[in-house]
């Protein structure tokens, strides 16, 4: 967002100095305020991150003093442009299990802030992809500008959506959150108000008199004075022959109903394709079908699931795409080598059968994902 006026003696992230810490803590009246600290890289969370936020707002829950806890990211591109994924692409060549006690520590915290006891206010300004989601849709206090750009991206690099993305996705209004998930869309924050993923729209130049606001008002009277009406969602516009097209369990039915889809308004018979529809099928095609195929089985899954048992299931999911050739190729394509040429095994939808799909959703036995100790089990 844009910055939130310093305030002397913010409390750092492992005892950094100043200008250093990856995240920056910080107490005003009362509100706690959390800084992801990395612009650069658009605050892309790195293991470090999720260590000291865990550590902090497990601290303020107990601390009577603290009403409400603020997070937003430091620099004018986002809040959180998801995790650090050239470390995990570098862990899954050097077969570590950095990533896997990453994912263990990033899922207590999206836990964590959904149980939260008090107001929890992610301002979802800019860029909110990935992980961003996590440690902002899961809160209680959602805000959405003009400027959020936000979803779930994971196909485009050969992974699922995770961060509890999949319980989010399936909870949207019909097969939008569907549509989301498959094709990896970036959403404007009044798609976000849709989907169920933010609750207020708020105009990004009036964010630093809301936290300011937050400091010594309720966290929802403060809100409730500065939300405005937001602009018109385009996928809600669309949910007519979204939720045609993709409801169905098979992946490769989709693609034909959305190259079905006909032009006229709300879907309804007009002669020519509805390009955004014959789009979303041309964009489906085009993410690794693995990844594809099992992001699908995962939402119908979640539908009968709590949030906890979702982010189990997508530990699950996530360790077993460390093992197999798609989530780092598509690493190497979109964000190591750049050439956005992902050579994807098996390379057509055809070629991934339900055996292969359910492979990944097998239990882990002793390493399965633990919610409730404070430190990664890394056995």
């Amino acid at each position: 967002m844009t910055g939130l006026p310093p305030e002397a003696g913010a409390a750092k992230a492992g005892g950094a100095e100043a200008g250093t810490a990856e995240v920056l803590f910080e107490r005003r009246g009362h509100l706690g305020i959390m800084t992801l600290n990395r612009p650069k890289a658009v605050n892309a969370l790195n293991a470090g991150m999720v260590a000291a936020m865990l550590a902090q707002l497990t601290a303020w829950a107990d601390d009577d003093g603290m009403a409400a806890v603020l997070v937003h990211g430091a620099g004018e591109r986002g809040l959180c442009a998801g995790g650090d994924i050239v470390a995990i692409y570098r862990d899954i060549l050097g077969g570590g299990t950095e990533t896997a006690d990453f994912w263990q520590a990033e899922y207590r915290l999206n836990s964590l802030i959904a149980a939260y006891p008090k107001p929890y206010v992610a301002l979802m300004d800019g860029l909110v992809l990935g992980g961003g989601v996590g440690i902002s849709a899961h809160g209680s206090v959602r805000v959405v500008t003009e400027r959020t750009r936000t979803g779930m991206p994971e196909t485009t690099i050969g992974f699922v959506p995770d961060v509890g993305g999949t319980w989010l996705l399936a909870k949207s209004p019909g097969e939008t959150g569907t549509h989301a998930a498959l094709t990896g869309a970036h959403l404007t924050g009044a798609d976000a108000l849709f989907l169920g993923l933010a609750d207020h729209f708020v105009p990004s130049g009036r964010l630093p008199e809301l936290a300011a606001a937050l400091e010594h008002e309720s966290a929802e009277a403060a809100v409730v004075r500065f939300a405005q009406s937001p602009p018109p969602s385009g996928l809600e516009a669309q949910r007519d022959w979204i939720d045609a097209a993709y409801a169905s369990d098979d992946v490769e039915d989709i693609v034909r109903r959305l190259r079905t889809v006909e032009g006229a308004p709300g879907g309804a018979p007009g002669g020519e394709p509805r390009a955004e529809a014959t789009e979303g099928a041309a964009t489906i095609e085009a993410k690794s079908p693995t990844a594809v195929k099992v992001t699908l089985e995962s939402l119908r899954r979640a539908k009968g699931l709590t949030l906890d048992e979702a982010l189990a299931q997508e530990y699950r999911v996530g360790l077993r795409f460390l093992a197999a050739p798609d989530f780092r190729e598509g690493i190497r394509a979109q964000v190591v080598d750049k050439d956005r040429t992902p050579q994807w095994k098996p390379a057509t939808l055809h070629e991934v059968r339900a055996a292969d799909v359910e492979r990944f959703f097998a239990p882990l036995g002793d390493r399965e994902l633990n919610l409730h100790t404070k430190e990664p089990d890394n056995a």
